[in-house]
């Protein structure tokens, strides 16, 4: 039985917007979900790995993709965040990837602000070690996956820059509380550390983040079934109008993350670095998502490849899947 992509969209969402693209619980199954990546990274093989062509659907090895990565200018991989398959072949891409073409390649993580920016340079010229670069970072084992490790390593190794692409969680939560206008009055230092769109993506990204949004609980203001008076109109109206605001607050965030990464994303290609991988949640590029949308405006000559992670397990893909960008990428776990 396959899983709802809605389902599966909606877990990577609550994820970004509730906790700032976390990669793991907390406690005790923390611990069990980072083992768990580092057994999926160790025993992952890419000659068993369940790979289609998105428009066609016709499957391709491991191999094949890895000659798309190195021939794109941008990768964005659209990850599970702490799906342990799935993790494991970001990282093997981006290992295979650097083992071709370590002089021009760059990883972009959306796992990073941009204040984080020194550290990771400290960290990658070897002025601090790796304990001082997570201490710097709050690197913990819950937010710093086996994967995400895997692949700021393999940069590490072969010289290439990690880019810290997003914006601090402090300027989002005021995207979200005074609007855009408030982060555009802000000194030129601070605004070093974000990029506030001209407007609001729409089409179907909008359409999908709001569905999203509208049907998670405590969104909608309080449960009319459940109130010791039938709600009014007006009372109903009014819901509605707050839940509302609130999506769009909530929105503008989004938005606002979309902006700053593919800003930095374009950077990396203006200064000369192909292919940039950027890892992220699949949420913002699946289905032409927000920051693919947005880098096609910055780059529009630029070839971007979309590689989406897929929490299920199939032999050839389902027809809705056939509108999944550029290449699907099944990582549920194998029946034995």
């Amino acid at each position: 039985m396959r899983t709802p992509a809605g389902r599966i969209a909606a877990v990577g969402l609550v994820a970004t917007l509730g906790m700032g693209c976390a990669t793991t619980g907390s406690g005790a199954g923390a611990g069990g979900a980072v083992a768990a990546q580092e057994r999926a990274l160790a025993e992952f093989d890419t000659r068993r790995a369940v790979i289609f062509d998105g428009p066609t659907g016709a499957p391709i090895t491991f191999d094949a993709l890895a000659d798309r990565v190195a021939s794109a200018d941008v990768v964005l991989i659209g990850e599970i965040h702490g799906q342990p398959r799935g993790l494991a072949c970001a990282a093997a891409l981006f290992e295979t990837l650097v083992g071709r073409a370590p002089s021009s390649a760059a990883l972009s993580l959306e796992f990073f602000d941009r204040h984080q920016q020194t550290d990771l340079d400290d960290y990658l010229s070897g002025v601090t070690d790796e304990p001082a670069f997570r201490d710097a970072t709050g690197r913990t084992a819950e937010n710093y996956p086996p994967g995400h490790r895997a692949m700021v390593l393999a940069a590490l190794d072969a010289g290439v820059p990690v880019i810290a692409a997003n914006a601090p969680r402090r300027y989002v939560r005021l995207a979200r509380t005074d609007g855009y206008d408030r982060l555009r009055n802000l000194s030129e230092a601070q605004r070093a550390l974000f990029s506030v769109p001209d407007s609001l993506t729409g089409g179907g990204y909008r359409d999908r983040f709001y569905e999203q949004m509208a049907g998670m609980t405590g969104h909608g203001g309080p449960d009319p079934e459940s109130a010791d008076e039938p709600e009014t109109e007006d009372e109903r109206a009014e819901r509605q109008a707050v839940a509302a605001r609130l999506i769009e607050s909530y929105y503008r965030g989004q938005n606002l993350w979309d902006a700053t990464m593919a800003d930095s994303i374009a950077r990396a290609l203006s200064a000369g670095r192909r292919p940039v991988v950027q890892a992220v949640g699949r949420f913002h590029v699946e289905h032409d998502g927000g920051l693919v949308q947005r880098l096609r405006a910055l780059a529009p000559g630029a070839e971007v490849l979309v590689v989406v992670m897929v929490d299920e397990t199939a032999e050839a893909p389902a027809d809705d899947d056939a509108v999944r960008d550029d290449v699907i990428v099944f990582v549920g776990e194998p029946a034995h």
